[in-house]
């Protein structure tokens, strides 16, 4: 007699247009508005925009003046990271009610692996079920969430049924939900890879399954064989509850283009006392440092120097960053300016306090007019 195939319950928690909703938890006036976090009509950049905004294609990322083209009547109001970060923390909370095996993304999205969990509930449908109607009776906001044998598709079925859903994919059915999936639903597929599969015929996880593992590492290199399994439905990966940082950063986004170095290099003290706190808070430091650089016509530049010790004083950081700022001209006026740290001193540590991001970034912040 075979022995049964012994199968993990994956969830994966997203909250709805999370910085939006919880704008307009706290403004009852903006509920059933459209809504853009960040940017402005004038400026900026949008953070996140609610549903009724999205309706009018408002989208993350998008210039507010495209943003406010797209929906005339779009309110903008500016971001409140803190007040994010507060309801974030009380979301965790209710996870780690269930299991301690929870692996944050972002402050909205988490994985959590209920295989064996402190409710002794063997329904890891009826587990997310639960968490759901908890965020929403005790913080009065809505998530989807996606149930399967491994985190890629249990994130691909959160996205299924959105907002305030959710989706299981039994085991049985992994293989024939992807077949059937637009492979830009995928997670790890972003457009320019999808436009590409497109162009080499392949629509659908089907298609995708169709192509040998020499063809897909021919076309896209080392993520050949990613894309080889995901189609197939198979992610060893766990859920890792205490992820290390790999970077830190930030960023600030300018009310008027900046088309001089001088004026540059005021920003970039500015910044790097934020990253200094930010590294302070963490307690590491890296050798590498990325000026990060976006012009006005949104397009990315990035300046990198890898020094041959580990730094996190803000002198030094200024001293690097203006040096890469000056390694070349500038191709056209600047929008945004970041500063990020890489190859941090903390690959060996073992983090035991709260699960944090593999990531940390200050967030956008918005230089609004008076």
């Amino acid at each position: 007699m075979e022995e049964a195939i012994q199968y993990r319950k994956i969830i994966h928690i997203d909250m709805d247009a999370f910085y939006a909703s919880v704008e307009q938890l706290d403004n009852p006036d903006l509920k059933g508005k459209p809504l853009a976090v960040g940017g402005s009509e004038v400026r900026g950049v949008v953070s996140a925009a609610s549903y009724e905004a999205r309706k009018f294609g408002v989208r993350s990322a998008m210039s507010g003046i495209q943003a406010k083209r797209n929906c005339p009547q779009l309110i903008f109001v500016p971001p409140r990271f803190d007040r994010y970060k507060e309801i974030s923390r009380k979301i965790r909370k209710i996870f780690f009610e269930y299991t301690d095996l929870v692996e944050p993304l972002s402050l909205d999205e988490a994985y959590l692996d209920v295989t064996v969990n402190k409710k002794n509930n063997p329904s890891a449908s009826l587990i997310a079920q639960e968490i759901r109607k908890r965020i929403f009776d005790e913080l009065g906001l809505t998530a989807s969430a996606g149930i399967s044998v491994n985190k890629f598709v249990a994130k691909v079925a959160s996205d299924f049924n959105k907002p305030n859903g959710q989706k299981t994919v039994n085991p049985e059915e992994v293989e024939p939900f992807l077949e059937k999936l637009d492979i830009k639903k995928f997670y790890g597929i972003g457009k320019v890879t999808a436009e590409k599969m497109y162009q080499l015929g392949i629509f659908t996880g089907f298609d995708l399954k169709q192509k040998s593992l020499e063809f897909l590492e021919k076309h896209f290199s080392n993520s050949g064989q990613y894309y080889y399994k995901i189609c197939r439905g198979i992610h060893n990966s766990q859920v890792k509850p205490n992820r290390t940082i790999k970077s830190v950063g930030a960023e600030r986004t300018f009310f008027e283009n900046l088309s001089s170095e001088v004026f540059l290099e005021e920003k970039i003290i500015s910044i790097a006392n934020e990253l200094e706190k930010r590294l302070q808070k963490s307690k590491i430091a890296g050798k590498t440092i990325t000026l990060k650089l976006k012009y006005s016509d949104f397009t990315l530049q990035t300046r990198s120097k890898t020094l041959p010790y580990y730094i996190s004083d803000k002198n030094l950081l200024i001293d690097v960053a203006k040096e890469l700022l000056y390694q070349e001209r500038l191709k056209n006026s600047v929008r945004l300016l970041g500063i990020s740290m890489h190859n941090l001193n903390n690959q060996e540590k073992k983090i035991t306090s709260e699960p944090i991001q593999k990531s940390i970034s200050i967030q956008l912040q918005f230089e609004f007019k008076e």
